[in-house]
């Protein structure tokens, strides 16, 4: 029997799970609602679903109606894509329905909200799943094998740094994410995939975390400080953002175009404001440093405005040295095709052993995005179940975990403080 599906949140992220679904999962799913605040934006996915992927329209619903929306549906699963903020309000909702659900990374934004989901999935006895697609990606699967398999003895210590770049990078300081109440910061709403990972490899869980950084590219008082003077709030109609690298015009994307400009009469959302303007409230520039309960330790950092696009990461052990460099294809959400997100340029896996010659491990890529990682995620999530040495379906719990390491980062920036994890949260 086929399971109902509804999804909630039709932006940028929505595609990937619906478009799945209708196109190679037809036998197993069935597609019975959207639901969002703007119509408009559920209207053009409803085009997308009989002309791109030749399927039936289905059935919509605003955000004040997602209750009814279940009601009258009766989905067994609910994908959640919304703003992150909002994500522990439909969850929630959704358990205390009756329904399971699959959120988007991250799971939640803060402590309060991530025991809120906790204390909902005791009480409902129903399941929550994160997306963590990065687990998926061969490259980071053969990572966690080498770790597991003992190759380098017991993991000491981990230095890990990712990089943003000017287009990927910029573009969470252009949309939403800009908001530090909405994603809870790069810290919260990106490194989430970087500090899962940790955890995944590792198989282990932070226990004290320390965290530097601020806003010291983006914003309008950093381009100051650079000699900008040519500012404007967004990029459509306005002639100072017509040689600015930084910018995107969303009427020269139809897909853009479609989703958010002319979707903008109902909500007043501008997907294209300066990365250069006032109101941006999260960080560009971070350091952490992580313990975790097996002692290990991390030296983590992110710049969002970097010249090339990718992750640095070497694992110290008992018997030698992993090191790692991934380079990945640049991409603005939803601007281009979904197999660009995660797209490998190039990388490399190399084994340093303490007493023996240096030696490259090789991985097979596949088609999809984060070399495909994506397709085997969407085949876990929506395919017949298969057995997984790796563990790499993400629960509610990896869900909490990974964002509780960037919820204590954002505490730490606030008190300067180092901030012990079992402290915000009880499991």
């Amino acid at each position: 029997m086929k399971k109902k599906y509804a999804l909630v949140g039709t932006g940028g992220r929505a595609e990937f799970f619906y478009g799945a679904m209708v196109e190679r999962y037809r036998e197993t799913t069935a597609l019975v609602a959207f639901c969002d605040t703007n119509q408009t934006r559920m209207d053009y996915s409803n085009k997308l679903l009989a002309e791109k992927y030749e399927h039936p329209k289905i059935a919509t619903y605003l955000a004040d109606q997602f209750e009814i929306m279940i009601q009258e549906k009766k989905p067994d699963t609910i994908i959640v894509t919304s703003i992150d903020r909002t994500h522990h309000v439909y969850i929630t909702k959704a358990l205390e329905l009756g329904c399971d659900v699959i959120t988007e990374k991250p799971m939640t934004v803060d402590e309060d909200k991530t025991q809120e989901i906790i204390d909902t999935i005791k009480r409902t006895g129903k399941e929550v799943r994160v997306t963590f697609n990065y687990r998926y990606a061969p490259h980071n699967t053969k990572i966690r094998e080498l770790i597991r398999d003992g190759v380098i003895g017991e993991v000491y210590s981990v230095n890990f740094e990712w990089a943003l770049d000017t287009q990927h990078g910029a573009d969470y300081f252009r949309r939403w994410h800009r908001d530090k109440q909405n994603s809870g910061g790069l810290l919260v709403h990106k490194s989430t995939h970087h500090f899962d990972l940790v955890n995944f490899w590792l198989g282990t869980t932070p226990e004290v975390v320390y965290a530097a950084g601020g806003l010291r590219f983006y914003g309008r008082e950093n381009a100051e400080k650079r000699g900008i003077s040519n500012f404007y709030h967004r990029a459509h109609g306005n002639e100072n953002a017509k040689d600015d690298p930084f910018a995107i015009q969303l009427k020269d994307n139809a897909h853009l175009k479609a989703m958010y400009l002319d979707a903008e009469k109902e909500d007043g959302y501008q997907r294209d404001q300066s990365v250069f303007g006032d109101g941006i409230s999260i960080e560009d520039t971070l350091g952490v440093m992580v313990t975790y309960k097996n002692k290990a330790i991390l030296n983590y950092s992110l710049n969002a405005y970097l010249p090339w696009e990718g992750f640095m990461v070497s694992f110290n052990g008992s018997k030698g040295r992993i090191e790692v460099q991934v380079r990945e294809q640049s991409y603005i959400n939803s601007g281009g095709s979904k197999s660009d997100e995660g797209k490998l340029k190039e990388k490399s896996i190399r084994i340093l052993p303490m007493f023996g010659e240096p030696y490259e491990v090789e991985v097979v890529e596949s088609a999809g995005g984060h070399g495909g990682g994506d397709p085997l995620l969407l085949d876990d999530l929506f395919g017949t179940p298969k057995e997984d040495e790796f563990n790499r379906a993400a629960s509610h719990i990896d869900g909490a975990i990974s964002i509780l390491t960037g919820i204590a980062g954002n505490r730490s920036l606030k008190t300067g403080l180092p901030v012990k994890v079992n402290d915000l949260v009880r499991f």
